[in-house]
């Protein structure tokens, strides 16, 4: 029976997703007025929108209207492509690298959800440079990519909610120690919390009030590293202010 049902929800996505590719041949449209037409719920659509190369595209998702309810074909919006499934996922990959190499394939596989075989076949394809860290694992990089000395300082920096840096590495005890990383991201904060680094790692938490910026770190800080970490702090300030 649960097979059954499986297969007829299946169906049912598939259905509406040619039906939605064909409404949005004459241009965007937002998401209530596809769902209507369809005649879909919310799960449906879900499914709609992973058989279908849709894009969000404006007036939605700007400034003056924060949400992205407006769809359009990728095809339509941006003209049919010639990139094969292939380029499609060496260009993730080489990307990826390029902006958070060097990574273990590891990393790399958690990042854009490919398979081990299809990351082998890929990386097969690509030119990459290796290295090896501490504990004699293997790391991935593009050719050339600038490669800074392990000793060069990294200065103190503030980083927002929904920070990148933070959502891609945590659990890469490279930029936000294990220990914190509760206090950074939990069931109330999964977007994560504002937070600061010293020396290239998450140590506290701030925040901007009355005009200036105050940190709360996570645990006592050296000397030198908390007097760079206050004078970043207030030149953040009269950035904000």
């Amino acid at each position: 029976m649960q097979a059954t049902r499986r297969r007829d929800l299946v169906r049912s996505v598939e259905s509406a997703a040619e039906r939605a590719h064909a409404l949005l041949a004459d241009g965007p449209r937002e998401r209530a007025e596809l769902t209507e037409a369809l005649g879909v719920d919310t799960t449906t659509w879900n499914g709609v929108q992973l058989l279908t190369d849709l894009l969000r595209v404006p007036p939605s998702g700007t400034w003056d209207r924060r949400r992205a309810d407006r769809f359009a074909s990728a095809e339509t919006w941006l003209g049919p492509s010639e990139a094969t499934e292939g380029e499609g996922i060496e260009l993730l990959v080489r990307r990826y690298l390029a902006g958070f190499g060097p990574a273990s394939r590891k990393d790399i596989a958690s990042f854009t959800g490919l398979s081990p075989t299809v990351l082998v076949s890929a990386l097969g394809r690509i030119a990459t440079r290796r290295f090896r860290d501490e504990a004699g694992s293997e790391l991935l990089d593009v050719p050339r990519a600038p490669l800074p000395d392990p000793d060069t300082p990294a200065p103190p920096r503030f980083l927002g909610p929904w920070e990148a840096l933070l959502l891609v590495h945590a659990r890469r005890t490279h930029v936000l120690p294990e220990r914190f990383r509760p206090l950074v991201f939990n069931t109330k904060t999964p977007q994560s919390v504002s937070a600061f680094l010293v020396d290239g790692k998450v140590a506290g938490t701030w925040a901007f009030e009355r005009g200036d910026v105050r940190v709360e770190p996570f645990e006592p800080l050296p000397r030198a590293a908390r007097r760079r970490l206050d004078h970043e702090a207030e030149r953040f300030s009269g950035f904000l202010g």
